[in-house]
């Protein structure tokens, strides 16, 4: 009898052992990676490394879509919000900001992180564009240029009206480009509403190239990197870029700042998630992700910005070789939003036609 019961609770385990075999191992096997799609300008960049540990962590396979620089990736949104292609939106800076806010693209979310970041940064009170990264735009100019030609470089705005720096200027298109806007917004506020389009005149006397984006107008035009352009507009992080970036040991930039009053215009860099997507959570943690120490503290040299969250430390040679200008230009985020258009169609009438 005690044989049989003990046949008879074997055969059992093994019959519940079968049974239970396949739902444990499908219990077991992970599920196929979330593919988040995130929008981006043409300048995005970060660590392989720093990209895989958010998707080791959460299960997730990001997809970048690089769409031209601020102006032109914001314009895509805009166009595609009623059926987006992304989920998340990362690039439209302050210059931009108010338009993408009236057009409603994005959907609010108040991540934790933006408790580590100043109030300076934080521009959208609903929430909707959250701050990443800021960095002033200012014109940088090529050393070794200026030196074998034994001209002085320009110390300020007005310097560029001179003779001597004809057919030395590349820029932006204002249109098209948030360095090119931002450049633009750093002559209206340093010479007023009622002047600065005699400056930009003055610029076109001046012969100043004007091209779409930054891309081209930095590696394409500009001298330092072969073009034939010694002064470009870009940022105060171009030296610095320089000695981290380069793949030979360089002690000192060849590239300069120029920081004269009202020469810059602080740039603010937002990310957002775009309405309609259907991976919400998992966008909620990629921007949450964006906004942390650890994505934070790679950017600087992956994109040559500076980080929001107070709580990360620059690389020293950063720090070393960083370029701030005391007084930059200065408009207002309501002024920009009433006047953008108006701005830039009297610019582009101005300049371009």
């Amino acid at each position: 009898m005690k044989v049989k019961i003990l046949t008879v609770l074997f055969v059992a385990s093994l019959a519940l052992s079968a049974c239970s075999s396949p739902s444990s191992t499908s219990a077991t096997t992970q599920a196929e990676p979330q593919t988040l799609v995130v929008m981006t300008h043409d300048s995005f960049a970060a660590s392989q490394s720093v990209i895989s540990e958010f998707e080791t962590a959460n299960n997730a396979k990001i997809q970048f879509i690089a769409s031209g620089d601020a102006g032109t990736a914001l314009n895509k949104a805009i166009l595609a919000k009623d059926n987006p292609f992304a989920d998340v939106f990362y690039g439209v800076d302050n210059t931009f900001l108010s338009r993408a806010i009236t057009e409603n693209i994005f959907q609010p979310y108040s991540s934790p992180v933006l408790s580590e970041i100043p109030g300076q940064y934080k521009l959208d009170p609903t929430d909707s564009a959250l701050p990443v990264d800021w960095g002033d735009v200012c014109l940088n100019y090529d050393k070794v240029y200026f030196a074998v030609h034994n001209l002085l470089p320009p110390q300020n705005l007005e310097d560029l009206l001179k003779p001597e720096y004809k057919n030395l200027l590349v820029v932006e298109n204002a249109a098209t480009s948030s360095p090119g806007l931002a450049f633009l917004l750093a002559t209206i506020g340093h010479f007023g509403t009622d002047k600065y389009l005699d400056y930009w005149r003055g610029l076109v006397a001046n012969n100043v190239l004007v091209v779409n984006d930054w891309e081209t107008a930095y590696y394409t035009n500009f001298s330092r990197w072969g073009g034939d352009r010694p002064i470009v507009v870009s940022y105060n992080s171009s030296p610095a870029f320089e000695v981290i970036g380069s793949k030979t040991p360089v002690t000192a930039p060849e590239t300069g700042v120029v920081t004269g009053d009202g020469s810059c215009f602080r740039q603010i860099e937002f990310v957002g998630i775009l309405r309609g997507t259907k991976n919400l959570d998992l966008a909620q943690k990629w921007v949450d992700f964006m906004l942390s120490k650890t994505f934070q503290e790679d950017m600087p040299e992956q994109m040559y910005v500076f980080p929001v969250n107070q709580n990360t430390k620059l690389n020293d040679t950063f720090q070393k070789f960083l370029v701030t200008p005391a007084h930059p230009a200065y408009v207002s985020p309501e002024d920009i939003a009433a006047n953008r258009e108006a701005w830039i169609n009297a610019w582009t009438e101005t300049v371009l036609k």
